[in-house]
């Protein structure tokens, strides 16, 4: 089992970064696929940006490929996004997830573990 933290969200100006990390407790991050989804008010929870377990493979949702970037550090047991280039629609609470599936996963359900979420706000 592993335990998923969120932290680094918070308000942005339109046009500002953001950094969301996600830490993992246990000893077996390395086995685990993740990815962050996000949420905004009255929506469906949608697929963000996926890291695979060795770190070698990454795949975004179209609304925000070559604005954010997914990574992850297995000596911290950790996995970030890096938010550029922010817009009012980028408005969310942002959840990293941990998944066992060897593929490339987009959809909520196939994922194992969540984390509580960390709210991002960008005004414009």
């Amino acid at each position: 089992q592993v335990q998923l933290v969120e932290s680094g969200g918070g308000l942005v100006q339109a046009g500002g970064s953001l950094r969301l990390s996600c830490a993992a407790s246990g000893r077996t991050f390395s086995s685990y696929a993740m990815s962050w989804f996000r949420q905004a008010p009255g929506q469906e929870r949608e697929f963000v940006a996926y890291i695979s377990r060795s770190g070698g493979m990454t795949y975004y949702a179209d609304s925000v490929r070559g604005r954010f970037t997914i990574s992850r550090d297995g000596a911290k047991n950790t996995v970030y996004l890096q938010m550029n280039s922010l817009k009012p629609e980028d408005t969310a609470v942002y959840y990293c997830a941990a998944s066992t599936k060897a593929t490339i996963a987009t959809v909520a359900r196939l994922y194992d573990y969540w984390g509580q979420g960390t709210q991002v706000t960008v005004s414009s």
